[in-house]
């Protein structure tokens, strides 16, 4: 892999990931383009105990523009983009209109029951091709290695940045998402805390090794591997498999057979196998109701500096998308109460997804 680095016209990082090793990339942006804003910032949610992110400049970015307008392509001489190259395969930058920033700065202090401070972080984009029609689905092999590899490495680098806590990254696909972008891409964001589901997963798998002495992911990917029922696909290195007590109408989750605490830590062998096990899984996907599936692809890694013997790497991909032709809303019990209901039983997912090509 080749890895380039840049800056855009605004300041912002850009980094080209290459197969080959004589890629060339244009460095300069030729565009005029106005600062990037600092303005988000952090409010204290005294009632969850919960950092809540407020970004009013982001009301202002690109929505679902024309192929022709997508700044996600490569520039041409006549119309330049967020990527200021002709052609590139891979490549990351630092998000136009970010949630976190780090320049964040904020005049306001809150309360001492609601404290404010900057939204210090990152937010970033990482394209997975050049092509405008692809999926992630669609990349062929060493395509999308060359994105694991990016996520490595944007990982570790963000891990590096002074007050950043946790990196997520992730994927949004399809407009009943949310994505403003049909561009095939993800997003990485690198928080100045650890962020809710992440600390009430480490608290469970505390909880469970003080009980046990075992690692709760450890022992929840050796019962699916058990009983069978529930899996989707297997490596020798990896799982796929719909948890037993899935929240959405698709849910599948990728683990290595090895507790790891990040991406980085994978090696060539388990990368390798990841890509050929999650591309069968989203091509499954994608063949269950015969059109491209909405859906969120969660990485997640263990906290930057504490909880890292507790974590365990894993890969959340679910979709809310419960027919062909009906979506699952999250209604009164889900957002009010925070209380799932689920329409379909795992095991059925799980077969359905068995079944299809």
């Amino acid at each position: 892999m080749k890895r380039t680095t840049a800056r855009l016209a605004d300041g912002r990082e850009i980094i080209y990931f290459d197969r080959r090793d004589d890629a060339t990339h244009r460095l300069d942006d030729p565009r005029d383009l106005p600062p990037v804003s600092t303005t988000s910032q952090l409010r204290y949610d005294p009632v969850l105990a919960e950092w809540v992110a407020m970004a009013g400049h982001r009301q202002t970015r690109t929505f679902l523009p024309p192929k022709d307008l997508c700044p996600l392509c490569a520039s041409t001489p006549e119309r330049p983009t967020e990527v200021p190259s002709s052609g590139y395969d891979v490549v990351a930058f630092e998000n136009r209109f970010p949630s976190l920033s780090t320049h964040a700065t904020t005049s306001e202090t809150g309360t001492e029951l609601v404290p404010v401070r900057p939204g210090t972080g990152r937010c970033e984009v990482l394209v997975f091709s050049s092509d405008h029609n692809a999926s992630f689905a669609t990349l062929d092999d060493s395509q999308a290695r060359l994105v694991v590899e990016a996520w490595a490495d944007r990982s570790a680098e963000l891990s590096a940045v002074p007050g950043v806590e946790q990196v997520f990254c992730f994927e949004n696909r399809g407009q009943e998402i949310g994505v403003t972008l049909s561009h095939p891409h993800g997003q990485i964001y690198a928080y100045p805390y650890v962020t809710p589901r992440t600390a009430r997963m480490l608290q469970s798998a505390r909880e469970h090794r003080d009980r046990t002495g075992r690692n709760l992911f450890a022992d929840v990917l050796a019962e699916e591997r058990a009983a069978g029922a529930r899996i989707v696909g297997q490596t020798s290195r990896w799982t796929a498999f719909v948890p037993a007590a899935a929240r959405w109408p698709v849910e599948v989750h990728l683990y290595p057979h090895r507790q790891l605490a990040a991406i980085g830590d994978l090696d060539d062998r388990e990368r390798d196998e990841f890509v050929t096990l999650y591309l069968d899984v989203l091509r499954r996907l994608d063949a269950l109701y015969d059109a491209p599936l909405p859906y969120i692809a969660a990485w997640h890694q263990a906290p930057v500096r504490h909880d890292r013997d507790l974590a365990y790497l894993h890969l959340q991909v679910f979709s809310v998308k419960r027919a062909a032709d009906k979506l699952k809303y999250l209604a009164g019990s889900e957002s009010g109460m925070g209380a799932f209901i689920t329409d379909v039983l795992p095991e059925d997912v799980a077969a359905r997804l068995r079944e299809v090509r």
